[in-house]
């Protein structure tokens, strides 16, 4: 329950639980950022961790506040996404076939798999970069690479132009926009519009899919 309850708070307000995680535990608050990281891009079955705005707030706290090093928090971030997305490939290159056989293995059901599928016979490698940008296909969207028929060469590049481009963009976004007033007394709005566009690829789908069945 501790564990769902901090989830639902990571997700809610990442700013003010990674301000309270620096309080408790110091340096050891990029170990945490790390492993979140990493278990958003590595476990298929997680694939509700807030990525997005967890990089912004970053970005805000190390504009606003300085308790966490740019030089140090990117390129840390960056090999965890590259470290959880080759796990996820690999995992996927093993046992996709197997996982995609059952309905629902906790938050990951069987409709997300097939949707990233449809997305990546549309977009190629280059969905690779895309799917860094929406959640549930950043998580899913290795695991799919490694079950289906991408070389693990062509993976790779594509891998880590994503994992560069999305870490540096968004972490870099707070960390200038952090240092806005605006920004600062009305960051919970600034978050909600962060998911809102992060998730609107998805929601755009899911009405056009229902438009066209009426």
């Amino acid at each position: 329950m501790e564990i769902i309850d901090f989830l639902s708070a990571f997700l809610n307000d990442p700013l003010t639980v990674i301000q309270d995680l620096i309080i408790q535990y110091d340096y050891l608050i990029y170990l945490i950022l790390f492993l979140v990281i990493f278990a958003e891009t590595g476990f298929v079955f997680m694939p509700l961790l807030p990525g997005d705005s967890l990089l912004f707030a970053i970005g805000v706290i190390a504009a606003s506040t300085g308790q966490l090093s740019m030089s140090i928090i990117i390129p840390l971030l960056i090999i965890a996404a590259l470290l959880g997305d080759n796990l996820n490939y690999f995992v996927g290159n093993k046992f996709g076939n197997l996982i995609k056989q059952k309905k629902k293995i906790l938050f990951l059901k069987k409709e997300y798999i097939t949707h990233t599928e449809t997305f990546f016979e549309k977009n190629g490698g280059k969905a690779i970069i895309m799917a860094r940008f929406v959640p549930v296909l950043r998580t899913i969207a290795p695991f799919v690479a490694g079950a289906g028929s991408m070389p693990y060469i062509k993976y790779i590049v594509f891998c880590v132009l994503g994992a560069f481009i999305w870490v540096t963009s968004l972490t870099f976004l707070g960390y200038f926009l952090g240092q806005v007033v605006w920004v600062k007394e009305n960051f919970d709005m600034v978050i909600l519009l962060i998911t809102l566009l992060s998730v609107s690829p998805v929601i755009i789908k899911v009405i056009k899919k229902k438009l066209a069945k009426e």
